[in-house]
């Protein structure tokens, strides 16, 4: 479209069903290559990628062409199919149904990629869904624990 410009900086978090700890090392960065690979197919710019065995993040520049929800119903659909084609895991591997999205101005966004760069360290101190839950509160987003945080039965 011409004349159509934005700047538009997405942060997802998501996790694997029932946030197991199923991302390996020796297969995770070849995990984040190939959502890299998704999200860029996509016209999309990956700004940075990264996470730990029981979620992700990814910082997205993100273009208007195409709807948030569009865009992670792809990245999770392929993964999957990725990682159960390789047989990476013992079983099926899905992600969980939801995500969080949070937007940043361009003047947070180094701030946002040594955080998702740090990760390793910084799950050292917090737990995945220690880190959710702040992010939720922070962003203001009203949550009920007994769904975000729901356990399989």
């Amino acid at each position: 479209m011409a004349n159509m410009y934005s700047q538009v900086h997405l942060h997802f978090i998501f996790a694997p069903k029932y946030r197991q700890a199923l991302i390996r090392p020796d297969w995770e960065i070849g995990l984040y290559k190939y959502i890299t690979g998704i999200v860029e197919a996509r016209k999309h710019k990956m700004i940075a990628i990264n996470g730990m065995s029981d979620h992700l993040h990814m910082l997205v520049g993100f273009r208007t062409h195409q709807s948030i929800a569009d865009l992670m119903q792809d990245v999770k659909a392929d993964s999957s199919q990725w990682i159960n084609v390789n047989r990476f895991c013992a079983s099926r591997f899905e992600w969980q149904s939801g995500y969080g999205v949070f937007s940043y101005s361009k003047s947070q966004v180094p701030d946002v990629i040594r955080y998702i760069q740090t990760q390793k360290e910084h799950h050292r101190k917090m737990t995945f869904q220690e880190e959710y839950q702040a992010f939720l509160e922070k962003f203001e987003v009203k949550f009920d624990e007994r769904y975000v945080f729901k356990m399989p039965e």
